[in-house]
């Protein structure tokens, strides 16, 4: 079985020469083929650690498991006393110093990248996103309402979006491939902006993207900004 142990626990007890230790290797190694089911999981002998007392040994083999590399098996063996003989307390699966570690966890909402979400699913919204801010907080002309509609009737959007997301989203678009830095913009004859197929989107970025409506564009459908550009200009000449 596979448990958590910290890494603590491969520590080494620090002895000294009168403290009594005892010879249990045959027994742990016993022990540990028996737990692990397959010898073929069961590596070299690597270390014993004893105790203050000498009375508790931990006998620490190579685990050969896969997608457990570096990791060790460790056997717990254990003394009443001087006189008694060895028994088994547990064999468990620990990592070792150089063992391979899953990575620390990340949270959902950190992990998505774009293409993550497919049909069907669904992506819970977080209510402290940076990027948004409540209704009443929006622009009126991210809106398409008048101040009283927003602010006394209650008519716009639970949330919008902050000036950080505005922020985020603009830099995004623009240091994108449809922003005038991708190579299908250098090679424009003339920039979107002045494009008969280029349609200024609404709101406070309408001054910095629009729309394009060009059917043979590659861009069609998409956000554009003013100086993103592409072969199907409508006013490109031969």
């Amino acid at each position: 079985m596979l448990y958590p142990y910290p890494m603590a626990l491969f520590k080494k007890t620090p002895k000294t020469q009168e403290t009594p230790t005892f010879d249990a290797l045959d027994l742990a190694r016993s022990a540990v083929l028996e737990d692990a089911g397959d010898a073929k999981l069961v590596g070299e002998f690597v270390s014993v650690d004893f105790d203050d007392e000498g009375r508790i040994a931990s006998y620490l083999f190579e685990a050969l498991l896969p997608a457990y590399k570096g990791w060790r098996w460790v056997v717990t063996v254990a003394k009443t006393d001087a006189d008694s003989l060895p028994t088994i307390c547990d064999v468990v699966v620990l990592p070792g110093p150089d063992s391979l570690l899953a990575p620390k966890w990340i949270p959902y909402v950190d992990r998505l990248q774009p293409g993550d979400v497919g049909v069907g699913d669904i992506v819970p919204s977080s209510l402290d996103d940076a990027r948004l801010v409540p209704g009443f907080a929006a622009l009126i002309h991210d809106e398409d309402l008048d101040a009283m509609q927003v602010w006394e009737l209650g008519l716009g959007r639970a949330r919008v979006m902050s000036i950080e997301g505005r922020d985020q989203a603009s830099k995004r678009w623009h240091s994108g491939d449809r922003g005038p830095e991708s190579a299908l913009a250098k090679a424009a004859p003339k920039p979107c902006h002045s494009c008969g197929f280029f349609i200024p989107i609404s709101g406070s970025l309408k001054s910095a993207f629009g729309a394009c409506a060009n059917a043979i564009s590659p861009e069609d459908g998409r956000v554009v900004s003013v100086d993103h550009g592409c072969g199907a200009h409508s006013e490109a000449t031969f």
